[in-house]
Order: C-alpha cells, then sequence, then structure tokens
C-alpha cells in the first residue's frame, strides 16, 4: 500500500468532528518516559499504568506491523452561566467524553478502511495502553506542559486526546513536540494546593486531586488533601484555570461539551444524592468513574472543608449512612463544623 496522504486524513478527521489531528511514526517509546514514573510511586495505586508497559512503550506490540500513530484532539472548553460555580471539572460537566471521541473515531475508521479495504487499525480513548501526551507531542500538535496537561497553541491545554494506530504509512510525520510556551511560568506549580506537580511536567497522582476524588475510591482521601477540596467534588482545573496559556479559550460548540444538569447542582446537592437523584443525573457523564459513594465522599469532604454550617443537618444525617467512606467522611466533615 502507498502512504496515505494526511491532506485527505485531515479533511476526514475535521469532517468527522475532531478539532486537531497529527501523525507520528510508529517508533518505540524511550522507558524512561514511562518508567522512572512509576518507579516513583508517582502512579499511586494505578497499577494498570506499569502493567503491560512493554505495549505501552512500543505500540507494533498493540499492532503488528504498525507504521503510523494518529492522534485527535478536541477543545471541550465551555463557560455556560448554570455551570458557573459547578465543582465538577469542566472536561466532565457534559457527555461522557470517552463515548463522543470514540464516535468519532468509530466515524474516521469506517471511512478510513471503506477507501483502504484491509488496513489494520488500534485506537482508544484514554482507555488502551497507549501514551496518548507522548504521541500528540511527537505529531507536533502541542508539547506537555509544567502541569502535566497537554497544551495546544489554538485550544490551550483544553483538550481531549484520541489515539489510533495504523499499519500503513502516511506522507507526511510531525517534527516533535511544537516549541514549549511555558519558559518561566511557575504559576500552575505555585497554584497547585497539594504539590502535586513535582516538575518536568510529570504529576505525582498521590497528591492530585483529580485522583483522589476520581480514582482513589477504596481508601480515604488524606486529611492534609481533603483541605483543598472546598469548591472541588470531581476533579481539579486549578493549574488550567492559573495558566496564561488559556487566557484566550476557545468554546466549543457541540452540545455534546455542553454541561448537562448535574453541572449545575451545587456541594450541598451532590452530598446529598439519593439513589433515584444519582441514577438520574450521572450516567452518560464522567461523573460515573467516581460511583455513587465516592462522589458523595468528595462533596461532604469539601463541605466540612469549607466549613458550611448549614450542612450540618444533612451531615448529621449521612452520619447514619450503611457507606462507611461516606459515614467517616461526614463525621470528619462535622469535626470541622465544630471548630
Amino acid at each position: 500500500m502507498s502512504s496515505l496522504p494526511t491532506a485527505w486524513l485531515r479533511q476526514l478527521a475535521e469532517a468527522v468532528g475532531f478539532d486537531l489531528v497529527g501523525f507520528s511514526r510508529a517508533e518505540p517509546i524511550p522507558p524512561e518516559a514511562l518508567c522512572s514514573w512509576v518507579e516513583a510511586g508517582y502512579a499511586a495505586d494505578m497499577d494498570w499504568m506499569g502493567e503491560r508497559a512493554a505495549e505501552r512503550l512500543d505500540v507494533r506490540l498493540l499492532l503488528p506491523g504498525a507504521k503510523t500513530v494518529v492522534t485527535f484532539a478536541n477543545n471541550y472548553y465551555r463557560d455556560d452561566p448554570e455551570a458557573a460555580d459547578s465543582p465538577i471539572a469542566r472536561y466532565a460537566r457534559g457527555r461522557d467524553y470517552h463515548s463522543t471521541l470514540r464516535d468519532r473515531m468509530k466515524a474516521f475508521r469506517k471511512a478510513l478502511q471503506e477507501s483502504y479495504p484491509g488496513i489494520g487499525t488500534y485506537g482508544g480513548v484514554d482507555s488502551g495502553p497507549m501514551m496518548e501526551k507522548v504521541w500528540a507531542a511527537r505529531s507536533g500538535m502541542g508539547y506537555v506542559g509544567k502541569n502535566g496537561c497537554f497544551i495546544t497553541e489554538r485550544y490551550g491545554s483544553w483538550v481531549l486526546l484520541a489515539t489510533l494506530i495504523l499499519d500503513a504509512e502516511v506522507d507526511a510525520y510531525g517534527e516533535g513536540p511544537a516549541t514549549d510556551r511555558c519558559g518561566a511560568c511557575r504559576r500552575c506549580l505555585l497554584s497547585c494546593p497539594t504539590g502535586a506537580l513535582v516538575g518536568n511536567g510529570r504529576v505525582d497522582a498521590r497528591a492530585c486531586l483529580s485522583y483522589q476524588t476520581i480514582e482513589n475510591r477504596s481508601q480515604e482521601v488524606p486529611e492534609a488533601f481533603r483541605f483543598a477540596m472546598d469548591s472541588l467534588v470531581f476533579g481539579c482545573d486549578i493549574c488550567q484555570d492559573v495558566c496564561p496559556l488559556n487566557r484566550k479559550p476557545v468554546f466549543a460548540e457541540h452540545p455534546r461539551f455542553a454541561p448537562r444538569a448535574v453541572a449545575g447542582l451545587g456541594v450541598m446537592e451532590l452530598a446529598g444524592l439519593t439513589p433515584e437523584q444519582y441514577a438520574q443525573f450521572i450516567p452518560g457523564t464522567a461523573l460515573a468513574r467516581a460511583r455513587y459513594d465516592g462522589l458523595r465522599r468528595n462533596a461532604i469532604y469539601a463541605l466540612g472543608a469549607a466549613r458550611q454550617e448549614q450542612a450540618r443537618a444533612l451531615l448529621e444525617k449521612l452520619c447514619e449512612e450503611p457507606s462507611e467512606p461516606v459515614r467517616s467522611a461526614a463525621q470528619w466533615a462535622l469535626r470541622q463544623l465544630a471548630q
């Protein structure tokens, strides 16, 4: 098969809804990019980051004969008034981005295979053993900033990534990361309330509020970190909000990124979610990742950190919950009200 024309591939990516697309050769990633981070303990208990490391570092193990890695990006920034004070990270306020990007990748692959029958592909959206930010940087779409986020020139860091491996070459490849525009700026490093940003674009998940509010479902959030959760229930945008490269965000017009009703709920409403309300608001959103008890636990921590006296009655009721994480969080929050 002759090399695929990138001009046509870019048009196709745009037609199915992607904002950016880049191409890089499917060459192995140096082990240092992953292994030193895992060995330092920065992955917390996300054991899957170390598992299948060989495949993360060499996509040819995922798709024999892999020649090209295609990286897609979608801008997701919204500033809708009804979600202005939402304690939910921006990316999670609308429909689950996994579904949105998967649907677009599915359409891309279908059109690609119709034009090039027999071409082999392997794709994923933030779930398979692929290092999306590495491939995005190699493609020239941007670079990994000091806050560990992938930063593009047009959309800043308000982007979501998807990756598709092909067993065919393209007629032009990116030439590596875009110019680093962070310079001497340290706003993200200084603004992180838990010191999770450890330099060189690396994040210590153990201290990251995104990890603690989403992935840490089996253990209590360390008490020192709870005090930084006064306005956070799911995810954290602090390092992006303070970034000068995000000063001129582009509004994401597509309705899939529009905030759902859950983004209009306050911390107290999230803490008091009933099973029926959870079933009404959460399915189809990224918040499902935290699960019912995890989401309520986070909101209770936020009430305690903010010392919201008006939440006392709710917290006392939650102390009787059958869920141990919820009970424990409510007891802690009440102790904060007493101080």
